[in-house]
């Protein structure tokens, strides 16, 4: 048996709280491994977290300027020398474009471990499909997420989403909250099949756990329609029939429903309250204009009516929610199209996945202070094609 072979097979059988000492056990046997330590990046994607059981732990490092932050970022293998004739890689953990963390490896004989490095690679992506399918059975990964204590509003959003990004290729999809460990009703959701791209961004009225109440009523009748094969308009008069229903109009929830065809770049959109849409194409930032229909929930039997529009390949689509666009400075100035469409042009060489985090550090400044005062959520789309 080789060894890659080994450790993919120590992966698939470890019980799943002990994936990490089961690569722990085929590197250090099959690699020559000194250490190896798995970190988690965290809800707010400022830190990653050492993967162990409290409370013994090690630091955590930072997302963006550290060595394993470099990985992370970049998605590619990151090798730096340590004393001793040992190199330390680091690799990132990631299924199918959802980034989870970085897998750090102390190997000896620096200068051999490219050879050992696609290997390695290969070894990690497996690990995160294993970190993936061990969260149904453990919370020891959920855990190592968290630099802070989730609010329940929050722990109610987080486990709702499909994930913070993903990679296909017609597409890359990366998405953020704020304030990510007191998030109250924003929302997106996708699910692809063969020949579609369904994208959800929600905006949840209230505060706290009633706002997260509201989303996830909202989110999961808008899914039960969805997989039930209903065409995007009824999914959106089936979320809104059950939304009114609990609610009898006092609550609603604005949702922008988005439906690509892989193969053509069509776009059937449905544009039920106030997330917006902005388009980047051939250097240029314009606001996607749209037929705004009543919210989820706002009146009883509300009928919806599709849009139409088209991607073309190299556009990049950038998801806003209103704590985004109307979030105002020290000075009373909302943030607006304009610094918006400054902050998509300051990221656009930035891959998808990274856009939404960068985007939220912009909104940071012009807001002047670290916690908003509202939930803002910004998805980024980069439309690839066949």
């Amino acid at each position: 048996m080789n060894r890659f072979v080994a450790a993919e097979r120590a992966l698939r059988t470890a019980a799943p709280h002990e994936l990490l000492d089961a690569v722990r056990r085929v590197l250090a046997e099959r690699y020559a491994a000194k250490s190896v330590e798995l970190f988690m990046a965290d809800y707010g994607l400022t830190v990653l977290q050492p993967v162990s059981v409290l409370p013994h732990t090690m630091e955590p490092v930072s997302a963006h300027s550290s060595p394993a932050g470099r990985a992370f970022g970049a998605q590619e293998p990151f090798v730096e020398t340590a004393p001793g004739d040992l190199a330390r890689v680091h690799l990132p953990v990631t299924v199918r474009g959802d980034r989870l963390g970085v897998l750090s490896v102390t190997l000896p004989g620096g200068e051999h471990v490219e050879d050992t490095l696609a290997e390695l690679t290969d070894i990690a992506q497996v690990l995160a499909h294993e970190v993936v399918v061990a969260e149904r059975d453990t919370d020891l990964y959920m855990q190592a997420r968290r630099k802070d204590r989730l609010t329940l509003a929050a722990e109610m959003q987080w486990q709702l989403l499909p994930g913070r990004s993903c990679a296909r290729p017609e597409y890359e999809l990366g998405a953020q909250l704020e304030p990510a460990y007191a998030i109250f009703g924003d929302n997106f959701d996708w699910s692809a099949t063969a020949d579609h791209l369904m994208l959800y961004v929600s905006n949840g009225m209230g505060e706290g756990i009633e706002a997260s109440l509201l989303t996830n009523l909202a989110i999961n009748a808008l899914r039960n329609a969805r997989r039930a094969g209903i065409p995007l308009a009824d999914q959106a008069a089936l979320g809104d029939q059950a939304v009114y229903a609990h609610y009898r109009g006092e609550r609603y929830l604005s949702v922008l429903m988005l439906e690509f065809e892989l193969a053509t770049g069509r776009v059937s959109v449905v544009d039920a309250g106030s997330p917006q849409m902005l388009r980047l194409r051939g250097g240029t930032v314009e606001r996607v204009l749209l037929d705004a229909q009543l919210p989820l929930g706002m009146f009883e039997e509300t009928d919806y009516v599709i849009q139409e529009s088209h991607v073309e390949p190299g556009d990049r689509l950038i998801f806003v929610s209103d704590g985004v666009y109307s979030v105002a400075s020290p000075r009373g100035e909302a943030y607006g199209d304009a610094a918006l469409a400054g902050a998509i042009q300051a990221t656009r060489l930035l891959p998808a996945a990274e856009v939404p985090r960068a985007i939220l550090r912009e909104l940071t400044g012009h807001r002047g202070q670290s916690v908003p005062e509202d939930d803002a959520l910004v998805v980024c789309l980069d439309w690839l094609g066949r």
